[in-house]
């Protein structure tokens, strides 16, 4: 099964989560839903929403909460990147010029805040509590991600351990919460909510290291943003991390000298990506994300295979294969 075929097995699905997504932007204040479609009408693949509503399916439900539930996912991931390329000072978004460069950076972290509480909106009217507080701590973890971010960036002595906790943070929480949430839905056992809370914590780990890696390998036309851009942005990533923990001390000085000065030449990003290749920094980032997809697939075992088993699976082969 490709992916593809999931996305085609969920089409009326997501069309129904697109409804909802257009009915809570509204607002008599113009500018929020003009910040919001610009941003979630830009091609993004629904990837949360769809989690959600295979992991509802999966675990037996088929009510119509699943659709509002999958739109607060959406919310929130939107709200993150609204907040994102405030910080980064990003131009470009999925290919298209950021929202921060057309209307301010105020208006997108405060359309970034009406997002997020438009989200605890729905999910009063949910009326889960488990949902509740699961978002809660999920939103909670999320915040201090981008502050230990902000703390680490242009930090050249960014370690492992600290790249993973920023990536858990960021990302791999809220596709965790995404798969949790649709469990929760269909009042699975404990045991289940677990291991899908862990697979998609494990292909959200993968997710973020493939996006970093692509990063340095990528074109842009494929991949929407140019390469480097983290580099760019000072943000430390695993390619770069484990290179210059196997490389000379001579040949760290001189990256690190080239890594410091935040604005790059053609040829010093040149010579930031040969030391990476160099030293196989490539290779390394997907190697570790391949071991956190075949821990999540391993997490599915707990349930009968069945069609969602195979559209789970085929999200996690997905995350692998991207545009590489």
């Amino acid at each position: 099964m490709q992916i593809q075929d999931v996305f085609s097995a969920y089409k009326k699905d997501l069309q129904e989560v697109k409804k909802y997504l257009n009915k809570y932007i509204t607002s008599d204040v113009k500018l929020i839903p003009e910040v919001s479609h610009h941003l979630i009408d830009s091609g993004g693949k629904r990837f949360r929403p769809l989690l959600l509503l295979i992991t509802a399916g999966l675990c037996g439900y088929k009510g119509n909460n699943r659709f509002p539930m999958a739109a607060v996912m959406e919310f929130i991931h939107t709200a993150t990147l609204l907040h994102d390329d405030v910080i980064d000072k990003a131009i470009m978004r999925r290919g298209k010029t950021s929202a921060n460069n057309i209307w301010g950076n105020a208006a997108s972290v405060l359309v970034g805040d009406f997002l997020y509480s438009k989200s605890f909106t729905l999910m009063t009217e949910i009326e889960n509590i488990a949902i509740l507080k699961l978002m809660s701590k999920v939103t909670n973890v999320m915040s201090e991600g981008e502050v230990f971010q902000l703390m680490k960036c242009g930090d050249v002595n960014l370690t492992e351990e600290e790249y993973l906790t920023i990536i858990e943070k960021k990302t791999a929480v809220l596709i965790s919460a995404a798969c949790a949430s649709g469990a929760i839905l269909g009042t699975a056992s404990p045991e289940q909510i677990n291991a899908l809370a862990n697979f998609g914590r494990n292909i959200g780990m993968a997710f973020q290291m493939t996006d970093d890696t692509l990063d340095y390998m990528a074109e842009e036309k494929n991949f929407g943003k140019s390469v480097g851009k983290d580099l760019g942005e000072g943000k430390m990533t695993l390619p770069l991390i484990y290179a210059l923990k196997k490389c000379t001390a001579k040949e760290r000085k001189i990256i690190k000298e080239l890594i410091s000065r935040k604005k790059y030449s053609q040829k010093a990003l040149r010579d930031i990506l040969s030391f990476i290749q160099k030293y196989n920094g490539i290779d390394y980032s997907l190697k570790c994300a391949k071991k956190f997809i075949n821990d999540a697939k391993a997490r599915l075992n707990l349930f009968p295979e069945c069609v969602e088993i195979n559209q789970l699976n085929a999200v996690a082969e997905y995350i692998l294969s991207r545009n590489i």
